[in-house]
């Protein structure tokens, strides 16, 4: 059997998905890197996404004390015998099927955001992986992933600056978060609650139960209101700058200042044929920075998505 040829390797994960898309795929797609996680497709679709950059549907759902941890782990034990857990859930009268359903897209795309942010790894691909439990149904097309990740990093890089560098930075609330004349609303109080200094984006997310995206937006927003000191680590200066981090230009970021490298060809893989078992990875010493998750399209833009 002869390798694979220059058109039949992908030359990212974009690329590698929407071939899997073409392909009805099931299984999964586990990528490498920082935070890197794994993707579940079902006929092409991804329906869910694990990340540790990123809070899933069940932290979601528990963090944000949505439901109990006894409904839970009820929900669990019933969906084992039949219908699954997102059945249980609903049949239980934890959460309505549509918010549920909900809950389970916004995570998806949360999830691909957060990876995005740094580039890839190698990937790999499995048709005999367990699927996950809590899906957005029927799943999300890869290419509608791919622009709303790019259209997210885009706003972030409006409005701040490289989002990378916001997902890094520590919070800390200013004393004007703390006078009793300023007007907060209930999500702003929450994270003033949750910053300690020491927590970056990522963590606020997953003790709140949030998104990363809304978190990070919200942080943008209540930097410019003088709420939030948000201290880039390894920074000279010992008073951070709680102004927003924006040139004002309206120009889009540079291409040497986006998280989300150029695409490059040059990562051998081989294609899953429909109905195989297939675990492949791309080739040994392969660069990281070639192949973001999901690249940045030159002239997105957009205001933010809940």
């Amino acid at each position: 059997m002869t390798g694979p040829t220059a058109s039949q390797t992908p030359r990212n994960v974009p690329t590698l998905l929407a071939r899997l898309r073409e392909q009805q795929f099931s299984g999964t797609v586990t990528i490498s890197g920082t935070p890197g996680g794994t993707l579940h497709l079902r006929d092409g679709l991804v329906g869910a996404v694990e990340t540790p950059g990123a809070p899933s549907a069940e932290t979601v759902l528990l963090r944000s004390r949505r439901i109990s941890e006894v409904d839970w782990t009820a929900a669990r034990t019933t969906g084992r015998v039949g219908g699954g857990l997102a059945a249980a859930l609903v049949a239980g009268g934890s959460i309505g099927a549509a918010d549920l359903e909900v809950l389970c897209t916004a995570a998806v795309f949360d999830g691909v955001f957060a990876m995005a942010l740094s580039p890839s790894g190698s990937w790999q691909v499995d048709d005999s992986a367990v699927p996950a439990e809590l899906v957005a149904y029927p799943g999300i097309e890869p290419q509608q992933l791919t622009r709303e990740a790019s259209r997210r990093v885009a706003l972030l890089s409006r409005l701040w600056g490289p989002p990378r560098e916001l997902a890094g930075v520590r919070v800390r609330p200013t004393s004007r978060a703390e006078s009793p004349t300023v007007p907060l609303a209930p999500r702003y109080r929450d994270i003033l609650l949750s910053a300690n200094g020491r927590r970056i984006p990522r963590d606020i997310a997953f003790a709140l139960g949030r998104g990363v995206f809304p978190v990070m937006l919200d942080l943008v927003r209540m930097s410019a209101r003088h709420l939030v000191q948000l201290e880039i680590p390894g920074t000279a200066t010992t008073v951070p700058s709680v102004a927003p981090r924006t040139v004002g230009t309206g120009e889009p970021p540079s291409a040497a200042a986006s998280p989300l490298p150029r695409r490059m060809p040059g990562v051998r893989l081989p294609s899953p044929a429909p109905g195989e078992a297939a675990r492949l990875s791309t080739a040994a010493g392969a660069d990281p920075a070639a192949s973001p998750p999901f690249g940045a399209r030159d002239g997105e833009d957009g205001e933010d998505a809940g």
